[in-house]
């Protein structure tokens, strides 16, 4: 297919689509399957509803799938909140007492 379409869903989209992924993605499936980058004034009207209604039903599929085995955005027990700030981990300090 198109490589310009990315994958929407969770956890492959770390945050869930916007509206403007959603239609970006009919865009390029409308432009993929017409043959069209832009469309001529006498098509354009048909276009645009074609990617309305590709838009529409992605944004339908996104909200209807369940993806197994996915915990839903921050309920993860190991997910950290996006505004978090990556802490990493260092070796505990060897004791003085310890030999």
């Amino acid at each position: 297919m198109c490589r310009s379409i990315k994958t929407l869903r969770p956890p492959v989209l770390p945050e869930e689509a916007t509206e403007d992924d959603i239609r970006a993605a009919a865009l390029q499936y409308v432009r993929k399957i017409s043959g069209f980058r832009a469309p001529a004034a006498h098509n354009r009207e048909v276009f645009e509803r074609a990617v309305d209604e590709i838009a529409g039903a992605t944004a339908r599929l996104l909200d209807g799938l369940e993806v197994r085995g996915a915990h839903p955005r921050g309920d993860h027990p190991h997910a950290a909140p996006a505004s978090a700030p990556v802490v990493r981990k260092r070796a505990p300090e060897p004791r003085p007492d310890a030999v």
